[in-house]
């Protein structure tokens, strides 16, 4: 077993974690966990075999392996790496995962936030829980996708970003082209192919999104809301509501959410 496909849409459910030492009563473990996820980051070199797929194991190397599968372990001597065993529910989008890879410079973090989750599992299992998921969440990221399936194009993530982070404020085509470092026309160009809108759309877009959420979960005022979205003009906030939402401000305030 090369890849793993692991949902990462709500924490796991941590059944044991802390730091496990191997290679002393013997040089080779053969075991499986019939209901478990096994995440392990280590400090040793062994090679590790999961469902007769061999690999090397050596420091700053991390794994990932689904319930049910037999792992085979041989040691060097006495080693050590942190380890959690996790339920995880069948939520969320289903991500493609190396059962084994690099941590790269990751590890530290990696390191940080297992070591935090072993010594909060006593007293604050709910820390623990979060740390585990925030773990997950790095070490499906380590890998970049394959080259099949690349992703957004990297000037597209960019104004994506820069949007998502200045909806309030005024934003043109080119003041969004300049942060993604492209020309005007070829962010158009690229916005269109990978999201099918345009920049503007977009934009208007997201906007009424989050005026929407605003006005049906929280109690700001109308005006504080036009303006957290960019659209400060009243008439024109009102307008845009009944255009792209299909009611006034007020009347969507006053639906349930």
């Amino acid at each position: 077993m090369r890849e793993t496909e692991i949902h990462l849409g709500e924490p796991p459910v941590v059944a044991g974690v802390g730091v496990g030492v191997h290679g002393v009563a013997g040089r080779t473990d053969v075991f499986r966990l019939p209901e478990l996820w096994q995440l392990h980051l280590y400090q040793y070199e062994a090679e590790l075999t999961v469902d007769g797929s061999v690999h090397t194991i050596r420091p700053g190397r991390v794994s990932l392996v689904p319930p049910g599968t037999t792992v085979r372990y041989r040691y060097r001597g006495r080693s050590e790496h942190l380890y959690a065993h996790l339920r995880i529910a069948p939520t969320g989008t289903l991500r493609t995962v190396p059962v084994v890879q690099d941590a790269g410079p990751e590890l530290p973090a990696l390191t940080d936030l297992l070591l935090h989750a072993v010594a909060a599992a006593p007293s604050e299992p709910e820390r623990t829980r979060a740390e585990i998921w925030t773990t997950l969440w790095r070490v499906a990221h380590l890998t970049p996708p394959a080259a099949a399936d690349p992703g957004p194009h990297p000037a597209v993530i960019t104004a994506i970003a820069h949007i998502e982070a200045h909806l309030a404020a005024p934003l043109s085509v080119p003041d969004v082209a300049q942060a993604a470092g492209v020309s005007h026309n070829h962010l158009t160009r690229l916005f269109r192919t990978e999201t099918g809108s345009t920049v503007v759309g977009y934009i208007r877009r997201r906007r009424l999104e989050r005026a929407h959420h605003l006005l049906r979960a929280t109690t700001l005022s109308i005006p504080a809301v036009a303006a957290s979205v960019g659209i400060p003009d009243l008439q024109a906030f009102n307008k845009a509501c009944r255009r792209e939402l299909g009611a006034s401000p007020r009347a969507l305030r006053g639906v349930a959410p």
